[in-house]
């Protein structure tokens, strides 16, 4: 990538298969990209309808615990959020035509809610990165917590909101909207 990079948050949906890979072979620092195609929706003045602008074309690359996670929840075509440094690769193509790309390295991708919804599932300890953790980095490191933890190692208190569903509403709450809050 070049040498300035700027963090970013993009909106798209998933264009390619994600690609995995363990760099040094097996055991190695695991690392992911794929394309992502980000479309913005702009106003026509003349008409005064919506259509779909030009549209960006992104290579995400992520590495360590953001490649095993992304790699095991996203497919092509999923509607995703991406915050990342974004840059520009550029390299001779064999033909010999100066070929550019956008690059953006994954600080954080999730799906975008607007379309669907997802389940959470922590895999690591804490929130820290798999290069904090003890042993070799490899999948194996990776565990699933029985409780949160904050970025401190601390435990978070109980959430008041988790015991709602056995309690009774507020006065100042009506019963229906407690009981579609609860699921």
């Amino acid at each position: 990538m070049g040498t300035h990079t700027q963090d970013v948050t993009v909106v798209g949906w998933v264009g390619s298969d994600v690609r995995s890979y363990h760099l040094d072979g097996v055991g190695g620092v695991p690392y992911a990209q794929f394309r992502l195609a980000s479309t913005r929706r702009v106003l026509d003045r003349q008409t005064g309808a919506f259509r779909d602008g030009p549209t960006l074309w992104f290579t995400v690359k992520a590495w360590r615990t953001v490649a095993v996670n992304l790699a095991a929840s996203l497919r092509k075509s999923d509607p995703v959020v991406v915050v990342g440094r974004l840059g520009q690769s550029e390299w001779v193509a064999q033909d010999g035509t100066a070929r550019t790309e956008l690059v953006l390295e994954a600080l954080a991708v999730g799906h975008d809610l607007a379309y669907g919804t997802a389940q959470f599932r922590r895999t690591m300890a804490g929130a820290r990165r798999r290069d904090d953790l003890p042993g070799d980095g490899s999948e194996s490191d990776l565990t699933v917590l029985p409780e949160v933890t904050g970025p401190d190692g601390g435990v978070f208190p109980d959430d008041p909101w988790a015991s709602a569903a056995d309690e009774a509403p507020p006065a100042d709450e009506p019963e229906g909207l407690a009981l579609a809050a609860r699921g």
